[in-house]
């Protein structure tokens, strides 16, 4: 599972240092092609329910398997892709895919663990980060861009700048790209996933899986007295995270190249310095998570999201404040969705369909906010949209979070005061039964 998501992780974040390069490919710019973030989201959110709804009829391991072999085909595709419509297909079918992955892992480590495994999800989680803090490396500096970097970055660009190859053949959907060390990102990626799809297909002849539908019925369930609300509460709570993240993550490096004006390189560098912090602090709250609640971790986590963030808006123009609030701000992001799943297995129990409830709100996240952020940076490329959106996003979850963990406690403060009311009428009991008549000749007897 956690080598799942180191790939998972790897296969996502990759999408941010080779976006100007499938534009290219696609004849595109990067404003008219964040649809590509719809289509992948879109795909994550079918993905998602259908996961949820199949986890609990359906072999886990071969479910996975055959995810990860979807993942792989996709992966091998993206890079021939000569046609917006068709890549977008593409990711959609890799959005699907990596959707079941993400609402499996997540299940069976609450089927495994329950309320106790918070370090356990942390190191999940902390395998997506591993993943995605080697992808940008993998893309730009191990394979490099042989490509020209051409003008298609800017808002005024015109698809005829691009080469007469792809005016020569305007019908054609698929078709080698130009540059082939995108080729080779792509595939090395899809090459360890259906390796490790192998080792999922022969776990198909263990008994985890009814080992695991058994542990599952053996630890009981719990259920919050606002337990669909808190749901609905969480869905929103991940929309707005995901979103930040993902929107960051995967715009960070085209901002930097365009409104602050760093090279390629450099700007690989920082995309790999926000997934690298992000990798550090999920890693090291496995640890923490030995000692501190998962609502602490969240409040440390609103809290330097909503002050690096804030920082990023003031200097937008400051190298020097990008690199250290980029770090910040990854570091603060690392443990709020694991943290989140944690807490709330607190006070209700999580069932495959519940799982896949909030990773929908997470899907939509990513596919709304990216999105948007990609069309407003095409109508204001002088401002820093990207930086707003992640301001607004922090300011949104951390003012959710008291609400929520008000919320979950109300049954908790409600059942103090039904069992103070109980020993009270008990001790009351006692009393008049110890000064009766009939007592005492009943206790010398």
């Amino acid at each position: 599972i956690y080598a799942q998501f180191i790939l998972k992780g790897m296969s996502i974040a990759l999408l941010g240092p080779t976006f100007q390069d499938l534009a290219r490919n696609v004849n595109q710019n990067i404003s008219s092609l964040s649809v590509i973030f719809v289509g992948r989201a879109s795909g994550f959110l079918c993905g998602s329910m259908l996961g949820g709804v199949l986890l609990d009829y359906m072999n886990h391991f071969l479910l996975l398997g055959l995810s990860m072999v979807a993942i792989t085909a996709a992966l091998y595709l993206i890079p021939f892709c000569k046609t917006a419509v068709v890549l977008v297909a593409a990711m959609s079918v890799f959005g699907v895919s990596i959707a079941v992955v993400d609402t499996g892992g997540n299940v069976l480590i609450l089927a495994l663990w329950g309320d106790r495994g918070a370090p356990h999800m942390q190191a999940l989680h902390f395998s997506f980060a591993l993943g995605a803090f080697l992808a940008p490396l993998l893309a730009k500096l191990a394979w490099g861009t042989t490509a020209p970097a051409g003008n298609h970055t800017e808002p005024g660009w015109h698809p005829g700048a691009l080469n007469s190859s792809s005016e020569a053949h305007p019908r054609s959907l698929f078709g080698v790209p130009d540059d082939m060390n995108l080729v080779w990102a792509y595939a090395s990626i899809g090459t360890y996933i259906l390796a490790v799809s192998v080792f999922l297909f022969a776990l198909l002849c263990k008994k985890s899986s009814r080992q695991t539908k058994s542990t599952v019925s053996a630890q009981g369930s719990r259920r919050a007295q606002h337990h669909k609300a808190l749901l609905c509460l969480l869905f929103v709570f991940f929309f707005f995270y995901v979103g930040a993240e993902n929107t960051y993550g995967s715009y960070i490096f085209s901002f930097a190249t365009t409104h602050v004006g760093m090279e390629e390189s450099e700007a690989a560098g920082l995309n790999s310095i926000f997934w690298g912090t992000f990798a550090a602090c999920r890693g090291l709250a496995i640890f923490f998570a030995k000692c501190l609640q998962p609502g602490t971790m969240i409040v440390l986590s609103n809290i330097g999201s909503l002050v690096s963030s804030l920082f990023l808006v003031l200097f937008d123009k400051s190298p020097l404040c990008l690199w250290i609030a980029t770090s910040v701000y990854g570091a603060s992001m690392a443990t709020t969705f694991p943290s989140g799943v944690s807490w709330i297995e607190q006070y209700t129990t999580l069932s495959g369909k519940s799982t896949a409830f909030f990773v929908i709100g997470a899907s939509l996240g990513d596919m709304a906010i990216p999105a948007v952020i990609g069309i407003l940076q095409g109508q204001y490329p002088d401002l820093p949209v990207v930086l707003y959106t992640c301001l607004v996003s922090a300011v949104f979850t951390a003012v959710l979070f008291p609400v929520m963990y008000k919320l979950a406690t109300l049954k908790s403060e409600d059942q103090k005061a039904l069992l103070s009311s109980s020993e009270r009428l008990i001790r009351k009991y006692f009393y008049h039964l110890c000064h009766s008549r009939h007592a005492r000749k009943a206790f010398v007897f």
